[in-house]
């Protein structure tokens, strides 16, 4: 069984069918069981401007958030042959239903949690043989390669050295980092094994075949 970590805006970036659609087929091709954790986007994102513009405290942002992904993850989970028509609000959730159904999708569980963060956890509670990251670039870089184009993509890390390089780059001002903090010490502390790779329909139906793509996450 492995989880899958899709970021809204990789999903519904454009809100086109044809793009669904394109990841829906690769996902219905995969014969195991597959949980998928799907983000807000750019529609969350809007959603929460205007709630924090009319004075919405950070917690209720998140919680707004959260809703949107859950939103996203039914549409997603319509387009899915063997999926379970309901949206799971927790891990709990997600392992009941996985006894019925080979896919379960869902979105957001707790304020404060990143889709790959929930990933995450769901993976740790689930012993899941493999936690994938679906992201805007391909793989895990030594810094942020938006703002150094001599940044170094690594074929593969342990959870500890992904945990050091995410730490350098948050305190750096102005950077990203491809995996959240949070999410890349669950990685560590549960020692399940991850990858970080471009988020394409082409490179997930690799990725759920075990070829070698983006940057693998070893204990």
């Amino acid at each position: 069984m492995k989880v899958l970590a899709l970021g809204g805006s990789i999903l519904f970036g454009d809100f086109k069918t044809s793009k669904i659609s394109e990841f829906a087929d690769v996902v219905n091709e995969f014969d195991g069981k597959l949980v998928i954790v799907v983000g807000g986007g750019k529609l969350a994102r809007r959603y929460i401007e205007i709630a924090r513009d009319l004075g919405a405290n950070e917690t209720l942002c998140d919680m707004i958030g959260i809703d949107v992904t859950r939103v996203n993850a039914r549409v997603f989970s319509a387009s899915l042959r063997d999926a379970s028509s309901k949206i799971p609000h927790s891990p709990e959730e997600v392992e009941i239903l996985l006894r019925t159904c080979k896919k379960v999708v869902m979105g957001g569980t707790f304020p404060g949690h990143t889709t790959d963060a929930t990933a995450a956890i769901v993976a740790e509670f689930l012993g899941a043989e493999e936690l994938l990251i679906a992201t805007s670039v391909d793989g895990v870089y030594s810094s942020d390669p938006n703002r150094n184009p001599q940044a170094q993509r690594y074929e593969r890390l342990t959870s500890s050295e992904l945990v050091e390089i995410v730490s350098r780059s948050e305190i750096n001002a102005g950077s990203s980092s491809v995996v959240d903090l949070l999410a890349a010490k669950i990685i560590q502390r549960s020692r399940i094994n991850a990858r970080v790779f471009l988020g394409t329909p082409e490179n997930l139906k690799k990725a759920l075949k075990g070829e070698k793509i983006g940057t693998e996450i070893i204990p």
